[in-house]
């Protein structure tokens, strides 16, 4: 397995961010209205990347950018999580693990410090994840979604 930072409007990135739009839809109904813009994922102000099999078949993706204090609920210095995904087949191997570490060491190099991100209550196993890796629930919520009640949003210090 290679993780490999890329654009965030990658061809590989963009095929694994319409599956994962996909199943968002399956499960809320609808896709993740969050506006994203490639630049949000340059360095030093963010990263994206993508994981491969041995094959060259993309099967994970995952990704991080810069936010201060705003509107939307942030804190000077929050890295915001985006797009953790691994496509079926490839679920159970510890992929979004091993890329959540490796955005999280970025972004700590980067001078962010916290982590930060937004997930529905339909996704439990993603829930999952995120608290076995030291995540917390926090108020007040944060993102666009933030007056939703689905959303749940965690946070874990990079300090």
């Amino acid at each position: 397995m290679q993780i490999v930072p890329v654009a965030y409007d990658h061809p590989d990135a963009l095929k694994l961010n319409d599956q994962v739009q996909m199943e968002y839809v399956e499960r809320y109904g609808d896709s993740d209205l969050t506006p994203l813009d490639p630049a949000h994922f340059q360095p030093p102000g963010g990263l994206f990347v993508v994981a491969y099999e041995g094959d060259g078949t993309p099967v994970a993706t995952g990704g991080w950018r810069s936010q201060e204090r705003n509107a939307e609920g942030f804190a000077d210095g929050d890295a915001e999580l985006k797009r953790l995904y691994v496509v079926p087949h490839a679920r159970g191997r510890g992929l979004a693990r091993r890329i959540l570490a490796e955005l999280e060491e970025s972004a700590r190099k980067a001078g962010r410090t916290r982590m930060v991100l937004e997930a529905g209550d339909m996704q439990p196993e993603a829930i999952a994840l995120y608290v076995s890796c030291g995540y917390e629930p926090v108020e007040p919520k944060f993102g666009l979604y933030r007056l939703d009640d689905s959303s749940r949003c965690f946070a874990k210090p990079l300090i």
